[in-house]
């Protein structure tokens, strides 16, 4: 486990002491990023005043002395606390994405700011997991079928400060056309992540599905098509999809480049 800064001399602490900030009561299982050293994961440790460990999307453990606004929550530099213990009252639960769930909530007006995706799978996918954080935050996820008409599409949404667009893209790796429309359209009101998968199928952890691998399929063929017949599936891609979907349940279901992508497309279009 690193112990990266014990923050008795922390920089943020030092400039930021007598600021108040949002208290958030807690915090274990919640992503955090470390301000100073921008070390970002979820809490899985916390002794209020005496330390804090993140876990990072590789499983690297990150050990801090929390000071107030020493660390950021969605953006938002937050004071750390431990919450008053009640042994009468039930635990409360955590949401599909690793967050604390805060119970029933009045809907929030839709923010400006959009995640697009390339398919209706995606989407999907993405509302699984990490559909009450979306809910809470106001975000809207968007499939737009597909990536060759991005650039018209984000010059015509018109992103801007207040109206921030993050677009996740399939296959995003190396110099293959993903990488290249990413880099025409990225700027400082827009960002693009991605995932090295063909296709947001295989993001989800195989063994999850009950295989040891998703099948190679040959270039040239329908990925969804050539993965149902190297299974021996006797369905439309359709409907192999929805006993896919049917096995995920929480962020641990699928590969750590899509969690790592979609945290920080939330955390980009909420900032602020």
């Amino acid at each position: 486990m690193a112990r990266d800064r014990w923050a008795s001399n922390d920089i943020i602490a030092d400039d930021l002491e007598a600021e108040s900030y949002p208290i958030l009561e807690g915090p274990v299982g919640m992503e955090l990023t470390h301000r100073s050293s921008g070390t970002k994961g979820r809490v899985v440790a916390f002794t209020q005043g005496a330390r804090i460990i993140l876990e990072d999307p590789v499983g690297g453990r990150h050990e801090f002395k929390p000071f107030d606004g020493s660390f950021a929550h969605r953006g938002t530099p937050v004071a750390l606390r431990a919450g008053a213990k009640r042994p009468s009252a039930a635990p409360r639960g955590v949401t599909a994405s690793g967050s604390i769930d805060i119970g029933p909530t009045e809907a929030r007006v839709a923010r400006a700011s959009r995640i697009w995706v390339e398919g209706v799978h995606d989407a999907e996918l993405i509302e699984k997991i990490w559909g009450d954080d979306l809910r809470i935050e106001g975000v809207v996820v968007e499939p737009v079928h597909g990536a060759d008409d991005l650039p018209q599409m984000v010059r015509a949404f018109r992103p801007d400060r207040g109206r921030r667009l993050g677009i996740l893209l399939d296959h995003l790796v190396g110099d293959s056309k993903e990488a290249r429309i990413a880099a025409d359209i990225a700027g400082p009101h827009v960002m693009v992540t991605g995932h090295p998968y063909v296709d947001i199928w295989e993001a989800i952890r195989p063994d999850v599905v009950g295989i040891d691998a998703w099948p190679a399929v040959p270039r040239g063929r329908p990925w969804k098509e050539g993965v149902v017949a190297a299974l021996g599936a006797r369905v439309e891609p359709g409907e192999f999809w929805r006993s896919v979907l049917g096995q995920v349940s929480t962020y641990r279901d699928v590969e750590t480049p899509l969690i790592t992508a979609v945290e920080r497309l939330i955390d980009f279009v909420t900032a602020g």
